[in-house]
């Protein structure tokens, strides 16, 4: 290939994407994640949880989960679901046999990075129950996503953009309690929105 022929490929992707998401290469991957979503970044952020903690959570997204079916991930308007979704982040949702992951239209410019750490926490929710366990879980499990794929594409540290200040965040809690859940389960306890939520649910028993 040529060099100007590589920069014009290149000019295709977002700016924000690690550079090693040539276009050339996000279709080869395409055909890995096409039954999950119809976005590029998508294809990406599930790629780069290769060789992370969140590898579980890039398979459950393709297969590997209690409803064996791929989950479907897309970008919407929460608000559209419930009025009192519409500042969430993104939702874990299962209609009838399928399990959709719908994301904030508003992060759709987010680094890659970003949005794969906030899948490696929504692909644990994988049926209509959740608890205070299952939310300590994933937002640990979050958090580890987020510092790995910092080591691996430091480019993903924008912290302009409202994701990465999610991930920031979860990540200093996380470095305060000495990499273990400790803070982040006291940040799940006082959360209004988990008030009303059991101890545990099947599959997270431990708090």
């Amino acid at each position: 290939m040529s060099s100007a022929h590589a920069a014009d490929e290149q000019s295709l992707v977002p700016a924000n994407f690690p550079k090693k998401y040539t276009q050339e290469y996000i279709e080869q991957i395409k055909p890995i994640y096409k039954s999950v979503s119809k976005d590029d970044v998508i294809y990406v952020a599930l790629d780069m949880l290769k060789n992370t903690t969140g590898e579980f959570s890039r398979k459950a997204i393709l297969g590997n989960n209690l409803t064996e079916r791929p989950v479907k991930i897309e970008f919407r308007d929460l608000g559209t679901i419930n009025k009192s979704y519409e500042s969430f982040d993104a939702l874990g949702w299962k209609k009838g046999k399928r399990l959709y992951i719908f994301i904030n239209p508003r992060h759709k410019d987010a680094p890659p990075g970003a949005i794969a750490a906030l899948l490696s926490h929504e692909a644990l929710h994988q049926d209509e129950l959740n608890s205070l366990a299952e939310e300590t879980y994933a937002w640990t499990m979050e958090a580890a996503v987020w510092c790995e794929i910092l080591k691996e594409f430091p480019e993903s540290e924008d912290k302009l953009h409202p994701l990465v200040v999610r991930e920031d965040t979860l990540k200093k809690l996380f470095e305060k309690g000495n990499y273990t859940n400790k803070y982040i389960k006291k940040t799940v306890m006082q959360n209004k929105g988990y008030e009303n939520l059991p101890a545990t649910s099947p599959g997270f028993e431990n708090l």
